[in-house]
C-alpha cells in the first residue's frame, strides 16, 4: 500500500497575500492555482519536496477566527532544510520574524518563527 498526505489545509486572509508571502518570502513554490468559481481557488504551495499547503480563504466568522491560529498557538509546520544558516539568513532578511534565536537540539538546529498571520513554525536542520 502506497499512501501519503497530498497536502495540508492552511486557512488564510487573502488568496493573494497568502500566495505572495510563500512565495516571495519562504521561497515556496506555486504549485497550482486553479479558480473553482464564486471567487474560491485550489492553490497549492510548497517548498519543493513534500506535502504542499492547500492556501484556502476563510469562508466565515469561524474560519476568520482561525487564521493566525492553525495549532491554537503551538507549532503545527516544520520546515526543514539542508542549510538552517543559509535559511535564517535569507528569512531574515526578507522581513521573517523569529521568536528566538537559534539553538541546537538533539533532533537539529532549530529556530521558531512567525508566518504572515502570526503562526508559529520550526524551521530545522535535522541532526
Amino acid at each position: 500500500m502506497n499512501r501519503r498526505i497530498g497536502a495540508v489545509t492552511f486557512v488564510v486572509r487573502d488568496y493573494d497575500e497568502a500566495t505572495a508571502w510563500f512565495t516571495d518570502v519562504l521561497g515556496f513554490s506555486l504549485i497550482v492555482d486553479t479558480p473553482l468559481g464564486d471567487g474560491k481557488r485550489w492553490v497549492l504551495v510548497g517548498p519543493g519536496e513534500g506535502t504542499p499547503l492547500l492556501l484556502a480563504k476563510a469562508d466565515g466568522p469561524e474560519q476568520a477566527a482561525a487564521v493566525g491560529k492553525q495549532a491554537g498557538g503551538r507549532v503545527a509546520f516544520f520546515l526543514h532544510t539542508d542549510d538552517f544558516s543559509r535559511d535564517h539568513a535569507r528569512m531574515t532578511a526578507a522581513g521573517v520574524t523569529f521568536r528566538e534565536k537559534p539553538r541546537h537540539e538533539g533532533y537539529g538546529t532549530v529556530a521558531v518563527f512567525e508566518d504572515l498571520y502570526g503562526n508559529p513554525w520550526d524551521l530545522i536542520q535535522p541532526a
